[in-house]
């Protein structure tokens, strides 16, 4: 029961206020350990098999030490009683939910297309993606906004709270570290080919199963949403591996297809043009209420998710009491 109450009041929090950015954020923390670990592991690790077994170790001690830091922050403020316990594992809940950020950070982008300039867009987007955003055009940057928000339905919203329901915010915290290295580290460039390799390894096993049930619960969200749900289910089926990961088109072809858009295609990473394949079909010229079309397929399936979280939560806890 614990966990039902944190995860309905993180969501709640999360719907409110969002990630202040005055306030401390575990994921800051999480970062900071990241980039000491790596700096230490690279003065010890130099070839390219050195590098990928100091890629290992930095996995195992970013997920030990979270899941030691969660369990221990929780257990402490358990020594204070049950509403003590419910309000941190509330605020953990909160701190691993991405969704109100996820869209706050995707309207600046609208809203730098709508009032600002191209620059400024181009700025605002080049916060939340991680490709080369200096020579997007219009359509570029809004495609990519959009592309961030579907991708990110899974890893920034559903995701953790698929690992809350299995393991409570102690297992959410965990995903979030996770989704950290591999933000962090998991690029295959010339710096992290090596060194990074576990890590994306490792989002992609911990992704596997959050972002197809995404897919699924963005599916019936377009329904509800009376966007197009044949060619959702259409291009999913089509092309919901039209990604180097095996997880990121999951979301990404079912947004492409609600929406008739084709998504995806090249990219420049780093300096270097990176060939991808397309996601979707060119059925309608992209507008950049796209992006609001997807932020509302976005917390939709956020809210059916966390139905979904209740329902098995409950069962769970009249089973077995847990």
């Amino acid at each position: 029961m614990d966990t039902i109450i944190a995860v309905i009041a993180g969501f709640i929090i999360d719907f409110l206020i969002g990630d202040p950015h005055f306030l401390p954020h575990p994921v800051k923390l999480i970062g900071i350990i990241i980039s000491k670990t790596e700096n230490i592991l690279r003065k010890k690790f130099k070839t390219e098999k050195g590098l990928e077994i100091a890629g290992v170790i930095l996995v195992i001690i970013v997920v030990l030490l979270t899941f030691l830091a969660s369990y221990y922050v929780i257990f402490a403020f358990g020594i204070f009683g049950k509403l003590a316990k419910r309000i941190v594992m509330s605020i953990m809940c909160w701190q691993v939910i991405a969704a109100r950020s996820l869209q706050k950070e995707s309207m600046k982008v609208y809203d730098e297309l709508e009032n600002g300039t191209l620059d400024s867009a181009r700025k605002a987007v080049s916060m939340i993606v991680g490709r080369d955003t200096e020579k997007l055009s219009d359509e570029g940057v809004t495609k990519a906004a959009i592309e961030t928000v579907a991708e990110n339905t899974s890893d920034g919203v559903i995701a953790p709270m698929f690992y809350i329901m299995i393991g409570g915010p102690i297992l959410g915290m965990v995903y979030k570290a996770v989704n950290t290295m591999d933000s962090m580290v998991g690029y295959k460039n010339d710096r992290y080919l090596h060194f990074g390799k576990a890590a994306a390894i490792a989002d992609d096993i911990f992704n596997f199963l959050p972002s197809r049930i995404a897919a699924m619960l963005m599916i019936v969200s377009t329904f509800f949403l009376r966007y197009d749900i044949k060619n959702a289910v259409y291009i999913f089926k089509r092309d919901r591996f039209n990604h180097s990961s095996p997880n990121a088109a999951q979301t990404e072809s079912v947004c492409a297809g609600a929406l008739e858009l084709k998504l995806a295609g090249d990219a420049w990473y780093f300096g270097k043009l990176v060939k991808k394949e397309y996601i979707g079909d060119d059925l309608r010229p992209i507008d950049h209420s796209d992006i609001k079309r997807a932020n509302k397929m976005m917390y939709l399936s956020s809210i059916l998710a966390l139905i979904l979280i209740i329902v098995v939560r409950v069962v769970i806890w009249k089973i077995w009491k847990i």
